[in-house]
């Protein structure tokens, strides 16, 4: 089970990338077991097998690529309870723009994952920008990730995470 800093906390949970080869009443039982959490998808396979998805009940999660434009996921958006947003190599900095326009742009309030090769130098950013949950690597220490979500005390750019400007906030 993959490890996720969600909200500031720890949880265990397995979401699995969808295999178009794998019969979904196979993975309608996996998440009876409770071996998965759900599906993960991409906006193509959302749109083919959103129907089949919900009639077996199986919870699924928008996934979009660093490549991906949300705007070409603009109906998927709002239907979406997570969205993960994949980081192939923690140099590629696309997702962040990615998270800004689904929480700006489209105002996307559901939960935005970060997954993929993220490190900890850039949780307190990927956080600024609109990302609640980060799934960790098994090399990662979840503690130090909470510890860094906490790395800066005063921020003083407006961002999604704090909309008003430091100059413009009342000091009490």
């Amino acid at each position: 089970m993959a490890r996720i800093v969600r909200k500031a906390r720890i949880d265990n949970e397995s979401w699995r990338l969808h295999d178009p080869a794998r019969p979904l009443d196979a993975v309608a039982h996996d998440v009876a077991r409770g071996d998965i959490a759900g599906l993960l998808v991409t906006r193509e396979q959302w749109r083919d097998t959103e129907a089949v998805l919900v009639r077996w009940a199986i919870p699924h999660a928008l996934l979009l690529k660093n490549t991906d434009d949300p705007l070409d996921a603009i109906d998927i958006v709002p239907r979406a309870s997570v969205i993960a947003i994949e980081f192939p190599r923690f140099t590629d900095g696309r997702g962040y723009s990615i998270a800004r326009v689904l929480r700006g742009r489209l105002g996307y309030l559901g939960e935005l994952r970060a997954v993929g090769d993220i490190m900890r130098d850039q949780l307190f950013y990927l956080m600024r920008v609109g990302f609640d949950a980060f799934e960790l690597r098994d090399d990662q220490d979840a503690n130090a990730a909470i510890a860094a979500l906490r790395d800066f005390s005063v921020r003083y750019q407006a961002s999604s995470d704090q909309p008003l400007p430091h100059f413009r906030r009342r000091v009490a």
